[in-house]
């Protein structure tokens, strides 16, 4: 039996068992399966290992993208350059880290700017795992972009002093990277001037449970372009599960 799995905490909002035990069936791939093992803290994760001495690939999601690095014994190039993880494959004995969030999110967002032209400039809300992906890719693609987050530092300015400018005008592509609105805190959403989106802003929410978060419903109602992360999740699966099969 081929064993794969997830881990995070909390897992109750992923898709990702439902979606490989689907892909298994579709393809008629047998005695494998994919299992979600949530861990309250990241010093449970040597003790799954012992305790599941088959699986040979984890997908790694919040709140434990940075926090794994250290427990790995190698990193795959763009994972050290981005600096998140959220793929293992478990090969001789090691563990090695990839990023194929970079890979999901790139793909989904060229697909959602279709042919319009790109924004030039993006706000990436949170300061996570999950943005340091969107980074890079944002990076690859040419386009500007400004951290948001609770906190400010040198890179990156608060909510607060978000809501106190007009920032959101010139920065047409936003781009939620943080946990909030995921089930079952559906009505949360991050702090920001909504009544200054227009008609040429896309919102993309990395959620995708619920498939229409209120982070997407005030894009909505401001007749914005809006995604959720549902395809980008198939994404960065399809190439987790290419990478453990090489």
């Amino acid at each position: 039996m081929r064993e794969f799995g997830l881990i995070g905490y909390p897992l109750s909002h992923s898709f990702s068992e439902k979606y490989f035990a689907n892909k298994f069936e579709r393809e008629g791939i047998k005695e494998t399966i994919y299992s979600a093992h949530p861990l309250e803290n990241i010093n449970q994760f040597a003790d799954l290992l012992k305790a599941n001495p088959e699986l040979i690939g984890l997908n790694v999601t919040i709140p434990y993208k940075e926090q794994i690095i250290p427990l790995l014994d190698e990193l795959e190039p763009k994972a050290k350059e981005i600096g998140a993880v959220n793929t293992i494959k478990i090969e001789g004995g090691k563990l090695i880290g990839y990023n194929t969030d970079y890979f999901g999110f790139k793909d989904s967002l060229v697909k959602f700017i279709g042919p319009n032209p790109i924004p030039e400039k993006a706000l990436i809300l949170g300061t996570g795992g999950a943005s340091k992906a969107v980074e890079h890719v944002l990076k690859d693609l040419e386009v500007e972009y400004q951290f948001v987050s609770r906190k400010g530092s040198e890179t990156t300015i608060t909510y607060e002093e978000l809501n106190q400018g007009s920032t959101l005008n010139g920065h047409c592509l936003i781009i939620n990277s943080t946990p909030l609105g995921t089930h079952p805190n559906v009505e949360e959403l991050p702090n920001l001037p909504y009544e200054q989106l227009t008609t040429n802003h896309f919102l993309f929410d990395l959620v995708y449970n619920p498939l229409v978060t209120a982070f997407m419903q005030k894009g909505i109602d401001a007749k914005c372009w809006v995604k959720n992360g549902l395809e980008m999740l198939h994404g960065q699966a399809e190439k987790a599960w290419e990478i453990w099969n090489q």
